[in-house]
Order: structure tokens, then sequence, then C-alpha cells
């Protein structure tokens, strides 16, 4: 930028010089007309008044076809210069008069006005695909980054600035450390990593792009919990039918041949001691088979769940006649807006009563504190709160995985299956830590239209 002024400040210098120039070679041009009237003036024998008068009006006539000859070259010159120095400063206002055919000035004011309009309409696209692009930043969902060679941070949208918790002034300039994505900006490309100690799983896309001649890499990060978990409970459903289907067939015999033995020892003869063991261990066998077979279809549930049949249910009405089916605990509902939603009741009355049982049984194992419950809605969407008040989530990862569980008699279905029929429905399921108390908050978000 230091050389701007001096160039600016050279330009009236050579206008200067090209217009003595103009000048100078009128004069040598003027210089016979002179040389020839003072010759004529001498042969006829002129007075000098006469002849200084001649010679004046010749002067007087040379300099002004001179001056409308140098007005005629330099004057669309310098016009030309003006706009093609506004073009080169960003300035595509200006346009050169006297452009025509025909004519060599004309000829040249043509072609840069019509390179002012090409670049003025240029600029134009330009800016438009500028505004493009960042509206496009703006509402995109997936957070994206650039970062320079210095791995500074040169470019951050709206989603990218929510992911890191700070605002966009605060962002720009600071290096990948400083922002927690140094790991990231060395990754490999289509590498799933998670971030700030969230359960959120993003798939990572790397691109480099130059700008200003410099390199810069462009991290690009889109959301894939959603898929991972949907193929994780596509593999355990697979997995769930192979055991069940496997387990029932052998189970189902092993009940049958201990309920017979177990009906044939009262008609034999022995010690009463040695009968008595095999009452009891067949009982046993045929108990815990029963137990199991029950165990194995409630995890048949998750696989076998049927597609939702949906049709208009009223939220409050359902949640209260949930809530009364639950008698160890208080739950506390709040009224909330009426709302009505479509959906499949029983499998909604299921999602509730999995969330409630699992709410309040935190709750017992903490001191016995009611539950809460409540509800509101925005445009499209119904979100149902419940929380409980005890110890809270300690693995928050495998909270929605089948046959996990905490509890000592649990069967890790309960969650599982919610998680399964939100989603079924369009929503989605989130458990959480509360921050206020002690207890998690199980949030639930269902559409308010079938889609």
């Amino acid at each position: 930028m230091a050389f701007e002024p001096a160039a600016r400040a050279r330009r009236p210098r050579s206008r200067q010089s090209a217009v003595r120039r103009a000048w100078l070679y009128c004069l040598f041009l003027g210089l016979p007309a002179l040389a020839f009237t003072a010759i004529f003036l001498y042969q006829k024998d002129f007075s000098l008044s006469t002849g200084l008068l001649l010679i004046g009006c010749v002067v007087l006539y040379l300099a002004i076809v001179a001056a409308a000859l140098i007005e005629g070259i330099v004057r669309p010159l310098q016009t030309l210069s003006n706009v093609v120095s506004s073009l080169r400063e960003g300035d595509y206002s200006f346009r050169a008069r006297g452009a025509r055919t025909g004519d060599a000035f004309g000829e040249l004011a043509a072609e840069v006005n019509a390179l002012a309009n090409l670049l003025q309409k240029q600029r134009v696209r330009s800016l438009e695909a500028t505004a493009l692009l960042a509206r496009i930043l703006e509402v995109m969902h997936a957070p994206l980054f650039a970062f320079d060679r210095e791995n500074l941070l040169q470019l951050v949208n709206n989603a990218g600035v929510k992911l890191l918790g700070l605002t966009h002034a605060r962002s720009f300039g600071r290096t990948a450390r400083e922002v927690g994505l140094e790991e990231l900006l060395a990754a490999p490309d289509q590498s799933i990593h998670s971030f700030a100690g969230k359960s959120t799983r993003w798939l990572l896309r790397k691109a480099v792009f130059r700008q200003d001649g410099a390199p810069h890499t462009l991290l690009l990060l889109a959301d894939v919990s959603l898929p991972l978990q949907e193929e994780e409970q596509i593999a355990w459903k697979r997995l769930i039918r192979v055991l069940g289907h496997e387990l029932s067939n052998s189970l189902a015999p092993i009940k049958s041949i201990a309920g017979s033995l177990l009906a044939r020892v009262d008609h034999m003869q022995g010690d009463d001691d040695t009968l008595r063991d095999f009452r009891r261990g067949l009982s046993v066998v045929e108990s815990r088979a029963d137990s199991l077979h029950r165990f194995v279809q409630s995890y048949r549930l998750l696989a076998q769940l049927p597609p939702p049949h949906f049709q208009p249910v009223v939220l409050g009405k359902l949640l209260e006649r949930v809530v009364l089916l639950e008698q160890r605990l208080p739950i506390l509902l709040e009224t909330g807006p009426p709302v009505e939603l479509d959906a499949d009741p029983d499998q909604l009355e299921q999602m509730f009563i999995n969330l409630l049982a699992n709410a309040v049984d935190a709750s017992l194992a903490n001191g016995s504190r009611p539950v809460h419950a409540r509800w509101h809605t925005d445009e499209s969407s119904v979100w149902v709160a419940i929380e409980d008040s005890g110890m809270g989530i300690a693995n928050s990862e495998n909270l929605f995985v089948p046959f996990y569980t905490t509890k000592p008699a649990g069967s890790g279905v309960g969650l599982a299956l919610a998680q399964q029929i939100a989603r079924a429905h369009g929503g989605e399921i989130r458990l959480v830590n509360r921050e206020d108390s002690e207890g998690a908050r199980a949030t639930i978000r269902l559409p308010l239209f079938a889609a």
C-alpha cells in the first residue's frame, strides 16, 4: 500500500510533461510557417508595424490550432486514464464519453466502457455468489471451520460458533489449540470423533483450498450419531432375533422335561432327602427356564416393534393416564398448553411408562423425592421433560444400548424401547444430568404432525 500515494503523485507530472511535449511538437510544426511568413514580409518590404501584425496573427492562429489539437488528443486520453484508474480502484460507475465507431479514440473509449461493464457484471456476480455462500454457511447445521497455514481460524459458520461456545468476534484469529480443534486438524479425512466430551459423534471431512495464494484447510463436521445409533439398533435387532429364536427353542423342551420329571418324582420310591433334592432341583430348573423364557421375550419386543399407527392424540390426557399407573412415588405433572399430535397412543403410553418407571427407580434409590413432569410446544414439536431426584447419570454413552443396565434387577430394555418408539415417531429422547439439583432429566421431543 505504500506505493499508491507515490504513483498518484507522479501522475499529474506525467500529464504535464505529455502536454509540454505536445506544445513543443506544435512549435516545431509552426516554425516553418513563421519562417516563411518572415521571409515573405522581408521580400515584400512591408512596414514594421504591418509585419508585426501579420506575424502576430499567424502566431495566434497557430496557437489556436495547436491548442485545439492538444485538447482533442490529450483530453480523451486523460478521460480514459481516469476511467481506467477508477476501474483499478474498484469503482465501475465511470464511463468514457464520445464512444463511437470510425474514430480511433471513440473505439478505444467504447472498448474501455465495455471492459467497465464486464467488470461491473463480474463484481455483481461475485458479490451475489459471496452473499449466497454466506447465507448457505449461516443456515448450515454442520459446523464448518477454515484454518490458514499458521493454524489460525479464518472462517467459521453459526453452527461452528455454537459448537465452540464462543462468539464470532472471539473465534477469528484463534489457533486450533485454543479452540480445541487441534486434534481434528491433524486427524485423517472421514474419521469419526467426539468433541468437547459430548456423546455426539462427528464425521470429519477435510479439504484444502487456496486464498490469496496461501493454502487453507477446511474442516466440515457431520453429525452421524443418529445414523450410527440406527445401525447399532439394526445390529442389535438381528442379534436379538437370532438369540431369541435359539434360546426359545432350547428353553421350551427344558421347561417341559423339568415339569414332566417333577410330576414323576411324586410317584418314585426312595429316600425322602433324595426325593426332596430332586423336587427342589427340578423346580429350580423349571422356574429358571420359565424366567429366562420371559426374559428373552421381553428382548424380542425390540426386534418386533410394529410401525406406529398414527391418529390424533391429546397429550395432556395421555400423560394423566400414565401418571396414575405409577403408585410408588407421587409424580407432579405440571399442566402445559393444550396440544394434539399425530401418534400411536399405545406406543406413546409404553414409552412414558418406561421413562417414568426409570425416574421413579432413580428417585427411590436416593431419598424417595417426587418426580416432576411437564411439557411445552414450539411451531412443529412438543417437548416433554421428566425430572427425577436420583444420583444422576454415570455413563451416558450406554443409556440406550440394549442389555445395558445399572439396576440389580433391570433388563436393559426400557430405555432402548422408549428411544426406539420416539424415533419411530420422528422424535428423540435425551437424558442429561440436572444442573439445578441432583438427578437426571429426560427430554422427549415429538413432532406434532406425522411425516
